[in-house]
């Protein structure tokens, strides 16, 4: 039978639990479901130490429960008797989870009448494990209601699960498909309050083939770590003295980021947006009426004022909602369309911040134009041409797809009416399907008060990030009591749209940096061009060569040390410069350049206004 990656990687999260359990006797389990490239399981060692050394003695073993062909059993049982079979396992938190799971108090589900379902493990052979030598010598639990005798005296393992579905047998899966990737910490039920537990993640695909595919791919993307590549080539800093989370922007680093910020306005001037600027807080009342105070609560930084209580700004939308409330707009001037780069505030989990990829001062290239119902579909057409064109020129829509991010069944998470959702999600979808987008309905993934579309991006080593996002936003209105006039006379309601193109910069510029590896298309290079004098009497003559791509806007810098041209070359290489001119006495003479292309690694001579030329038709077109 063909199993889904899915319910693989499922299976391996029980035969791991079984291992750990066999390897550390007395180990409580607590939840382990898969991932988007393995599954994880969480643990309470107790006293025992566990660390990622343990790696070859748990792999080994989950090997050989493979090899035994182990069985899946299925079978339900009512809340206090999967309590009763939890007791004599000594597993509190599965306890925990059937109380939970009762009351209707477990996420978003509801109480149900039902039942709790268990897998047993069984063998074709060999003694009963510890587990069920201690089951059967208690005989508070009969198994045999649920499975026959010779299954219940070949159980190996047994844990409460919910499923999805597991394969029959452990022989349908592949024992050299999957490897233990890292221990973490992690708090019982996401709750920092509760018991820490360590968490084993693990990789795990159909074949080995694909797994190799995988841990290659992790291998190229340590080399590409922007952490790595951003303190080598002095982009950015993060100083203890300033904090985690708010990283500062080297001279290098800001080149990339004011190049991406004016190729996004030049996008977005050229459709009829209008640039604005709003501050960086405001009164804590704005929020209220907004939601975000709420929504974010804890994640606010506050400022407490002399009268007024202020909010450093979580998000952009709600002063843009200001900036339109102050205007008298007429049907004729929909829809109004209003851009700003700017920078907002959260306070992230400082467990969570690294680098460029979780930060607390966020720079969103954010934008909101507001509409007619009947607008949505062109605006949104104009909003995926800009995101199209943008990541085209950075190589990235080779293989991209779209999420339709909706509402799960639980409405209580949202805000506002089920009537506007309904209007703001199928606009979307129209939208979606009137542009030809390669989109998919995803449940549960919609913002707290709209739907949105969110694009997902490869980079050159296949990972797959969400960048752009377009949100339909019928609420904000409503809370801010926007109005237009119309045709007949009378006020309306517009329609908001927000969308963000690269996400926000500090995130588009980890993923760029990691898909370029540091070598940047010349247009975005900090580092665009090193000359390289062999000795000082050709010094003259490079200080007239960098005067003139200088006066051509050309990032250029001369290397005039007195290092070897070896040492030279291999310093500017280091720094990822994509054009290294080496000057000789024949560049003098002919006025000419000797080429070396540090991301081809080609090299030729050209006379020095044929080079500029090329370098200014490559930054023009934004060529890759």
């Amino acid at each position: 039978m063909n199993y889904s990656l899915d319910t693989k990687r499922h299976s391996l999260a029980h035969i791991m639990a079984q291992s750990v359990q066999q390897n550390f006797p007395g180990t409580r389990c607590a939840t382990g479901p898969f991932t988007d490239d393995g599954f994880y399981y969480d643990f309470d060692f107790g006293q025992q130490e566990f660390s990622d050394k343990d790696f070859k003695t748990i792999e080994k073993s989950m090997k050989k429960i493979i090899s035994q062909n182990q069985d899946f059993q299925m079978f339900e049982v009512s809340y206090e008797q999967a309590r009763e079979i939890l007791r004599l396992m000594w597993e509190d938190f599965k306890i925990e989870l059937v109380d939970m799971l009762e009351s209707g108090k477990f996420k978003n589900t509801e109480k149900i009448s039902g039942k709790i379902s268990f897998y047993i493990n069984t063998g074709k052979w060999g003694n009963a494990s510890d587990l069920q030598d201690f089951i059967q010598e208690k005989w508070y639990f009969n198994f045999s209601e649920h499975l026959d005798g010779d299954q219940v005296r070949n159980l190996k393992f047994i844990d409460m699960c919910a499923g999805p579905e597991h394969v029959a047998s452990t022989s349908s899966l592949d024992a050299n498909s999957f490897k233990l990737a890292r221990v973490a910490g992690a708090y019982w039920l996401w709750n920092a309050e509760n018991q820490q537990l360590t968490r084993i993640y693990a990789f795990a695909f159909d074949n080995k083939a694909d797994l190799d595919m995988h841990l290659n791919i992790l291998e190229e993307a340590k080399k590409r770590d922007h952490r790595i590549i951003g303190a080598k080539l002095k982009l950015f800093s993060v100083s203890e003295l300033i904090g985690p989370g708010l990283p500062l922007m080297q001279p290098a680093g800001m080149i990339i980021r004011q190049e991406l910020e004016d190729y996004l306005w030049s996008l977005h001037k050229s459709r009829w947006y209008d640039r604005v600027w709003t501050p960086h807080i405001a009164k804590e009342a704005l929020y209220e009426c907004s939601g975000h105070a709420a929504k974010f609560g804890d994640e606010l930084f506050r400022v407490q004022w002399k009268e007024d209580k202020f909010i450093m700004k979580p998000m952009n939308c709600p002063h843009h909602m200001q900036i339109f409330a102050d205007n008298q707009f007429s049907y004729r001037d929909m829809p109004v369309r209003y851009f700003e780069p700017a920078t907002i505030y959260r306070d992230e989990k400082s467990g969570q911040l690294s680098g460029l990829t979780r930060v607390r001062a966020i720079t969103q290239d954010d934008g909101h134009l507001f509409c007619r119902v009947e607008q949505i579909k062109d605006e949104v057409k104009t909003i995926t041409d800009i995101i199209k064109e943008f990541y085209t020129t950075l190589g990235l829509t080779n293989d991209y797809w779209v999420s339709l991010s909706v509402r799960g069944e639980d409405k209580s998470k949202y805000l506002g009416t089920d009537d506007v959702w309904k209007i703001a999600e199928a606009a979307l979808e129209d939208a979606a399907q009137e542009n030809k987008l390669p989109y998919k309905r995803v449940e549960w993934e919609a913002a707290f008060y709209w739907p949105k579309l969110d694009f997902m991006f490869k980079d050159a080593i296949g990972r797959e990030w969400q960048l752009a996002t377009i949100q339909c936003d019928f609420n904000l209105p409503e809370r801010f009591e926007l109005e237009f006039t119309n045709e007949k006379g009378e006020k309306e309601r517009p329609v908001v749209i927000h969308r963000a193109i690269a996400g926000s910069l500090e995130r588009g510029m980890w993923v760029f940096i990691e898909h370029f590896a540091g070598t940047f298309p010349l247009w975005m290079a900090p580092r665009q061009v090193r000359l390289v004098p062999v000795a000082d009497k050709f010094n003259d003559y490079a200080d007239s060569v960098y005067k003139t791509l200088k006066d051509s806007w050309v990032r250029v810098e001369i290397d005039d040390s007195s290092d070897s041209l070896n040492k030279k070359v291999r310093n500017a290489e280091k720094m990822h410069i994509n054009y290294i001119l080496v000057i000789w006495e024949e560049e003098v003479n002919n006025w000419s350049v000797a080429v070396r292309n540090y991301k081809t690694k080609e090299q030729s001579v050209m006379k020095l206004e044929e080079f500029s030329e090329m370098v200014l038709s490559e930054v023009r077109e934004k060529s890759l």
